[in-house]
């Protein structure tokens, strides 16, 4: 089963493409969707939606998991962020897709063991469980292991996670990310590249 997980966001929207082949974790794609700062907000979520579409259309998850919105100290950030989740959520609805949603606690307890992890703990575990050779952008990073969260909470019988072996040469590789960025709302630009 192919998983697609998101962490929505109203500048950047991380993502993440895992397939759960047996007992084992494959990756498949990461990257980020992005709009220009200086757009406004609908600009900015109607562009990241259309990459979003792109990233359905062309990948063809089974399955979407999207990280739940966490309670922020600053109303305006928890509204910015809630929108976002709201419009990746429509996006997925149009493509006839269910989604689950998972708390970052969770996230990081099911990716690290402990719900207090820091994010270089969960990319360490996501590194390990997939196989990547350097570690993703941290919004990508958070993507895959909410798609994680979602493999071994939804399929525990199908993904138990058993870790990739890595290189100790190859943990020091630069990273390298699929980036969407879009320039206009009518000429997206794709820029690609596997960890």
């Amino acid at each position: 089963m192919r998983i697609l997980g998101l962490d929505p966001g109203s500048r950047v929207c991380g993502y993440g493409v895992i397939d759960v082949q047996g007992d084992v974790l494959r990756y498949v794609e990461c990257g980020l969707l992005t709009a220009p700062e200086h757009h406004s907000m609908e600009q900015r979520l109607g562009e990241i939606a259309t990459a979003l579409s792109e990233v359905l259309t062309e990948l063809k998850p089974q399955y979407c998991a999207v990280e739940d919105v966490f309670s922020h100290q600053n109303p305006r950030s928890a509204l910015a962020l809630a929108q976002a989740r709201g419009m990746a959520l429509a996006v997925i609805g149009l493509a006839q897709l269910t989604v689950a949603s998972y708390a970052p606690a969770l996230v990081k307890k099911t990716v690290t063991g402990s719900g207090r992890a820091d994010k270089a703990q969960v990319a360490r575990m996501v590194q390990g469980f997939i196989g990547l050779r350097s570690l993703p952008r941290a919004d990508a990073t958070d993507a895959l292991a909410v798609a994680i969260t979602h493999a071994r909470t939804a399929a525990p019988r199908t993904a138990r996670m058993v870790p990739a072996v890595i290189p100790r040469a190859s943990m020091t590789a630069a990273p390298a990310v699929a980036a969407r960025a879009l320039r206009r709302p009518a000429a997206p630009r794709a820029r690609r590249g596997n960890p």
